[in-house]
């Protein structure tokens, strides 16, 4: 199992819920010397739980929306009010609507719109005995989409069989992802975990692959369907086995953020200085090539110098959002405030920011990676996307070089993060 989650629990005690993630600072290991990040955004003056207060960057609902351009939606009336976002997982948490409320009464937020459905009649399978870590996920999922888009309903679907590595749990999702398109759940997908692409070569889950494919593919042309996947925490490397025990000595991507047909979202750190926001990438943000898929027609609109490492395959991760546990948001998980991050904590926020688009465009926006990638190489670049230029994610442990993040798209974190304000409208009328 290789879901994206990592927690900060208070007193600066880092653990792992999940034998997938280790405790790793986004810093620089290339022994170049780091440019100083530029100030962006103006940052919130709200504060986080008194007993998480003292940890460096703590997010609350209200810094994280002035940091991606959400406020500025949120004053237009777009708030993801008559959209939903389904979060697909396994075991979900026994203690989610009592955790919900004290994070809605802390933060002001109205109460969640939430539906939690388990709709498959097959066997509890549990074989890493992580349902902890499972509920700690789906509980970061929930907090982070409704913090950002707080009228947005959301739909949990929960699977009784644990993904782990390989094809392991995912025909159930797979089972899932076409309930919600028979059901007409909703129109927005988010994913907080995959598996390593290095578990997926025997013909059992190239086969597994080739239906994810079919799936995905329909549900983006055809079913207005919109999906987001965290790529990974392992920084340009992956889990080599299938018990998720040793990081491969090589670089590689994960499924399904490696899909052509899902939004990949990397991660970032994002802290404030003097009253403005500033982003570098985070070291464990995954990146890399796919070896199953080649280079989308979208990711052939980059320029030629940043399309020559791509060798005609498929590029990860499309975008990013913050994903360093040191600088994530505020969350109330199991009774605890904690803070929290991982490339779980990225894929909701692009989630949410969808679901407050649907709402703007009057429908449902569909494959948007084609519209992403036209926006990020027009003028409206800048405006539009944050671009992310310091930072790199090596895998040191692993001796893996991982890649630099650079001017415009890079193998770290995509072509940026959002500045909603800017990109939704975009986005609708690329899309139009």
């Amino acid at each position: 199992m290789k879901r994206t989650l990592r927690l900060l629990v208070p007193l600066l005690l880092i653990f792992l819920m999940l034998p997938s993630c280790g405790p790793v600072l986004a810093v620089g290991t290339d022994g170049q010397p780091t440019p100083t990040p530029q100030p962006t955004r103006a940052a919130s003056t709200d504060a986080c739980p008194a007993i998480i207060r003292q940890l460096p960057t703590c997010l609350t609902p209200n810094a994280m929306r002035k940091a991606y351009g959400i406020d500025a939606l949120h004053k237009q009336g777009f708030t993801g009010k008559g959209q939903t976002v389904v979060d697909i997982v396994s075991f979900g948490s026994p203690t989610l609507q009592k955790d919900m409320e004290v994070f809605d009464k802390t933060f002001n937020l109205p109460p969640v719109n939430l539906q939690i459905i388990s709709p498959l009649s097959v066997p509890e399978y549990d074989p890493h005995h992580d349902k902890s870590g499972w509920a700690a996920e789906t509980t970061l999922d929930v907090q982070i989409i409704h913090a950002l888009a707080p009228d947005a309903k959301i739909v949990v679907l929960v699977s009784p069989v644990a993904e782990t590595e390989g094809t392991i749990g995912l025909p159930e999702f797979r089972k899932l992802e076409q309930y919600t398109i028979d059901n007409k759940l909703g129109n927005i997908v988010s994913h907080s975990w995959g598996a390593s692409e290095l578990t997926f070569k025997d013909q059992k889950g190239q086969d597994e692959l080739k239906l994810w494919n079919t799936l995905l593919q329909k549900g983006t042309t055809q079913q207005g369907m919109t999906y987001f996947s965290s790529s990974g925490d392992n920084g340009a490397t992956d889990f080599a086995d299938m018990d998720a025990k040793k990081i491969a000595d090589v670089p590689t991507t994960s499924f399904a953020a490696d899909s052509p047909w899902v939004t990949s979202v990397g991660g970032t750190t994002l802290e404030t200085k003097n009253g403005s926001f500033q982003e570098k990438a985070w070291s464990g943000s995954g990146g890399g090539f796919s070896s199953f898929y080649p280079t989308p027609s979208y990711q052939k609109l980059l320029p030629a110098g940043t399309l020559a490492q791509f060798k005609d395959r498929r590029g990860v991760p499309d975008v990013s959002a913050v994903a360093d546990p040191f600088t994530g948001l505020a969350v109330y998980i199991a009774g605890s405030w904690t803070q929290a991050g991982g490339t779980s904590a990225s894929a909701p926020v692009w989630s949410a920011i969808t679901a407050m688009a649907n709402q703007k465009a009057g429908h449902p926006l569909g494959f948007i990676n084609p519209a992403l990638y036209k926006i990020a190489t027009s003028g409206a670049y800048p405006q539009a996307f944050h671009d992310v230029t310091i930072g790199n994610n090596d895998n040191p442990t692993a001796k893996v070089k991982g890649f630099n993040a650079v001017e415009g798209w890079d193998a770290v974190t995509g072509l940026g993060t959002p500045n909603a304000e800017i990109l939704v409208p975009a986005l609708i009328k690329e899309i139009h």
